[in-house]
């Protein structure tokens, strides 16, 4: 039986993606800084839910966590890191953006280096990321959020690049989300899709080893048109 690790997986995208790999026949272990919630979870299906709170801000504990699973576990054939926060900063303030950068920098590329190293010793492995249609391009209300999922999508190429280049046979993810109906989405917006339709198009990702996927597909276009217009364009409509 294969099984997975979702990091952020109390709610929204990693909660709903956590439920669908079980369906298809994997073990599924799941953390988030909410018990309680990842609790719930168990109960759809106890015997293959493993749950571990976490929080990812936990440097110290993160590393423990992978110490956990060497221990605890023969093989992780897919870790997917789904943590991720954000919201409009207009006033640029500190705290805000730097519990951004704690999360979607700091913990992200510190897991992303855990998990390709413990895929490196293993032998194999399919790490992926959640990171965001933001990655593409800047915005005025969101710089640092928008600036994290950038560094993120860059990041991932790089360990993809370097999977490629290794002995051990690892496949590595970058999963581009647009909206999704989830706590992370401000008020109404174009092409909203829901959790299930967005986890069950992510799951088909993972399953094909998508080296890049937008999420739904149609999210593409936008990612194309947002490449090459200019920044006079995007500052009229942004």
């Amino acid at each position: 039986m294969k099984r997975a690790l979702i990091i952020g997986a109390s709610s929204g995208i990693g909660k709903e993606l956590a439920k669908v790999l079980v369906t298809k026949g994997y073990n599924v272990i799941i953390t988030g800084r909410r018990r309680t919630l990842l609790e719930e979870i168990k109960k759809y299906n106890p015997e293959n839910f493993f749950v571990k709170q976490q929080d990812v801000t936990n440097l110290e504990n993160n590393i423990l966590l992978f110490e956990w699973l060497k221990t605890e576990f023969k093989h992780i054939d897919l870790i997917v890191y789904s943590s991720g926060i954000g919201e409009a900063n207009y006033n640029l303030d500190w705290e805000q953006e730097n519990k951004v950068i704690q999360t979607n920098v700091v913990a992200a590329t510190q897991i992303y280096g855990l998990a390709y190293n413990f895929f490196r010793k293993q032998g194999y492995g399919h790490l992926v990321g959640i990171s965001s249609i933001a990655s593409i391009r800047g915005n005025r209300h969101a710089p640092c959020y928008f600036a994290s999922k950038a560094f993120q999508a860059n990041y991932l190429e790089s360990l993809y690049m370097k999977g490629k280049r290794s002995k051990a046979k690892i496949m590595v993810t970058d999963i581009q989300p647009g909206f999704v109906d989830t706590a992370m989405a401000l008020g109404e917006t174009f092409w909203m899709a829901s959790v299930n339709k967005a986890t069950t198009q992510i799951y088909l990702a993972i399953k094909k080893k998508k080296r890049k996927a937008y999420i739904t597909k149609r999210w593409a276009l936008i990612a194309w048109v947002l490449k090459f217009a200019p920044t006079s364009l995007l500052y009229k409509f942004s």
